[in-house]
């Protein structure tokens, strides 16, 4: 699968952008686990042409995370072009490695967003959706694509027309989460839908599907039944940031891997932790790391205790102790595949 002259291999994995999870740290850990692509976390387009210092920092990536797309929101057609071409020079910008692709956020379901017409709130103005996209591609250099969502509710499920006409703006690749906004995350993901819009014999860019991929079967069956050309998983990478190791190994040879070991998720976390230290420094590093560190020993028996330790501790040395006595109490725990995927 090709996204402008950005070759991510067959069947690429790719990690969903996630608002306060998706970091600088958590998308090094994923691509060390076999995240062919990673996005930052969605950026406000306002907040960047404000130059506000949180949208700024946003956008700082590094040569770890390539190939990685900057994902802006918005609904005001100016503020998001101006944000697409800040976004586009990033490096100049925020420094760092910048960005390979820019992905607009048409998909976000909270109301917050949503409720002010942004993200998926544009899916009841599929016009000016469209007229953002087109106006955006015609701005900058870098591939666009698009993340959105089946439509608005069950009565306005527009995707396979708006599929069309957001490919006719000139994007490089269409990412298909199988639900409306109403459905937030609640309910099945219709995948129907998506692999409808894959096989439509008039599109021609990639389609990534989205939601419930959790496990790799279902990731094989995302690829088999309905012919997308990607997947990206969300939800399932927290605490399970390996997921994308054991589906890539699934689809080469149909076989499992072991579940990660208690000492070796032990490992994980400690480094983890001391990359978001290092790049957040000592107190914001650890305070983001606790949404993660107790999701890395889900499924242990008698761990309430030591999770709250482990979410309320201010000190990375304290927290590494912590984890050290993790991997001496529980080390030769036995965790099942499914006791590792989260959130769902």
């Amino acid at each position: 699968m090709k996204i402008g002259n950005i070759d991510l291999g067959d069947k690429p994995i790719l990690l969903a952008p996630m608002e306060d999870v998706t970091d600088a740290s958590f998308r090094i850990v994923c691509k060390k686990y076999g995240a062919d692509m990673v996005y930052t976390e969605f950026i406000p387009s306002d907040g960047l042409i404000r130059d506000a210092a949180k949208a700024i920092a946003k956008m700082r990536t590094s040569d770890e995370e390539a190939p990685i797309g900057i994902q802006i929101y918005g609904n005001n057609p100016d503020s998001m072009v101006e944000a697409a071409r800040m976004a586009e020079s990033a490096t100049e910008i925020a420094g760092g490695h910048g960005c390979d692709l820019i992905d607009i956020n048409f998909g976000c379901p909270v109301s917050k967003i949503a409720g002010r017409g942004a993200g998926s709130g544009m899916m009841r103005e599929p016009d000016k959706m469209v007229m953002i996209t087109k106006m955006i591609v015609e701005a900058v250099k870098k591939p666009v694509t698009v993340k959105t969502r089946l439509g608005w509710d069950d009565d306005s499920k527009i995707i396979m027309d708006l599929a069309e006409r957001l490919q006719d703006t000139g994007i490089q690749a269409l990412t298909i989460h199988g639900r409306t906004r109403c459905q937030m995350y609640k309910g099945e993901a219709d995948w129907t839908l998506i692999g409808e819009v894959k096989n439509n014999p008039r599109m021609h860019i990639p389609i990534i599907g989205n939601g419930d991929i959790n496990s790799p079967e279902k990731a094989r069956e995302a690829f088999d039944r309905y012919g997308v050309d990607g997947i990206m998983i969300g939800r399932a990478s927290f605490g399970h940031p390996w997921i994308f190791r054991e589906i890539k190994h699934y689809l080469a040879t149909g076989e499992l891997l072991q579940p990660m070991s208690v000492r070796e998720r032990v490992e994980l976390a400690k480094w983890h932790l001391s990359l978001s230290t290092g790049l957040k420094g000592p107190v914001i590093g650890v305070l983001e790391m606790r949404r993660h560190l107790s999701c890395y020993f889900k499924g242990l028996p008698d761990f309430k205790e030591t999770r709250m330790r482990l979410v309320t501790e201010p000190s990375a040395d304290r927290l590494a102790v912590i984890l050290d006595e993790i991997a001496g109490r529980w080390g030769d725990c036995n965790l099942t595949q499914s006791s590792s995927v989260y959130g769902l």
